[in-house]
């Protein structure tokens, strides 16, 4: 079984929206395999709390408005070092990175497909690490 085509879209434009607030390391996993409870696993990270806060409510705004989602479930918005919305059909962490480091999800789940994000959500991360990469040179 692998991810359905309603987790596809909602990963699609999960990513873009984190992308969009500047988020860094956007992956998603294929997670339907092993879990019963979602198909897919969005995660992404920010470098501080207010960015980590910024992209949530980026995401929740854009699977409101495009995809007509609404999350069932919010954790860890209080603290805004690793919030969780989850959607049913894809689970959102957005951590901050020292947080990410720490807990290393992709550890978890490297096992698992990796699904494939949108070119521009690969393009921002780039030209984000073409700019840190010169900036410290």
């Amino acid at each position: 079984m692998t991810a359905s085509d309603r987790a596809a879209q909602l990963v699609r434009i999960a990513a873009e929206a984190a992308g969009d607030k500047l988020a860094d390391d956007i992956l998603a996993y294929d997670v339907s395999e092993q879990l019963v409870i979602t198909d897919a696993f969005v995660l992404c990270s920010a470098s501080n709390d207010r960015q980590v806060r910024a992209i949530v409510d980026e995401i929740e705004r854009r699977l409101r408005e495009e995809a007509g989602a609404k999350p069932i479930r919010r954790e860890g918005e209080r603290e805004g070092r690793w919030v969780l919305l989850d959607y049913a059909d894809v689970i959102v962490h957005v951590q901050h990175e020292e947080d990410r480091l720490f807990y290393a999800l992709e550890r978890l789940w490297k096992d698992c497909p990796v699904l494939e994000l949108p070119e521009s959500v690969n393009a921002h991360s780039a030209q984000r690490g073409r700019r840190v990469g010169s900036a410290s040179e």
